[in-house]
């Protein structure tokens, strides 16, 4: 039950050596990767990797990077990909105010356009949240429907409790091992069955692997350290999480193509 909850499977860092990357996650004892579509080409690609690997799932959405994208041709491309039963999530989505790559109205028009969707389609929504704590808290309250993973949190206490309050789950990555994290109280509020494990790969490699390319097979530095935080056996926290997992995502053995007969829509794949 080891999941790695996101990881950017689709992109190029890994496309030399991939084959081996997943072997190594299942010698890992890795059971199921979550492969973020952040943009309509990585969520293309995500979904080409799900064939004929049972053990992958995807997500699709529109980061707050490329927010500028959002236009209704975009709406109606991802509606339809959320008809695919190996898309398990919308996301990620959310609001960057520190890059602001995008227009900030661009960033708040997207994200909501994308939690309405989730809700559309009974899927969670993959979050990020990078200084827009306080408006990602009011935009999740006003789609109280949806369910969110606040993923990579490394956000301020207000915004955990107030996830927390509509009992959405909370994921951790590798930077839960850096010697500059600050956030243990983050680890310690977060109830067990919100709880989520990530990579967030190929970025944020955990320590001792801090500076390299990330990859799934680390996933289990950040249960241990969480294990760790919480005074729990590791085995504990793997077994918890992939559960979390396993319900937040609706994930069933098998999933990870498109049923038979299925087209994927303008992708050509």
């Amino acid at each position: 039950m080891l999941i790695d909850t996101h990881c950017h499977l689709a992109d190029p860092a890994y496309a030399l050596d991939r084959g081996e990357v997943l072997q190594r996650a299942w010698s890992a004892g890795v059971t199921r990767i979550v492969v973020i579509g952040e943009s309509r080409g990585s969520a293309e690609t995500a979904i080409a990797l799900l064939n004929g690997e049972p053990r992958l799932v995807a997500t699709a959405g529109i980061h707050p990077h490329h927010a500028r994208e959002w236009d209704p041709a975009a709406e109606g491309w991802l509606r339809e990909l959320l008809r695919n039963p190996g898309v398990v999530a919308v996301g990620e989505t959310g609001l960057d105010f520190h890059y602001d790559h995008s227009p900030r109205a661009d960033q708040r028009r997207a994200f909501e356009a994308q939690l309405a969707l989730a809700a559309e389609a009974g899927k969670p929504a993959v979050v990020h949240a990078r200084d827009a704590d306080d408006e990602i808290a009011v935009i999740l309250a006003d789609h109280s429907g949806v369910t969110a993973i606040l993923h990579s949190f490394s956000s301020g206490m207000a915004l955990l409790r107030a996830g927390l309050v509509h009992r959405h789950y909370v994921s951790f990555s590798g930077m839960v091992t850096f010697k500059n994290w600050r956030l243990d109280e983050a680890i310690r509020e977060t109830p067990l069955d919100r709880l989520l494990l990530e990579t967030d790969g190929p970025y944020l490699a955990p320590v001792p692997y801090r500076g390299k390319r990330n990859e799934p097979a680390f996933v289990r530095q950040v249960a241990e350290r969480i294990a760790a935080v919480r005074g729990l056996a590791v085995e504990e926290i793997i077994s918890v999480t992939g559960q979390n997992a396993t319900r937040v995502f609706q994930l069933q053995s098998g999933v990870g193509s498109w049923e038979s007969g299925a087209r994927a829509p303008d992708s050509g794949i």
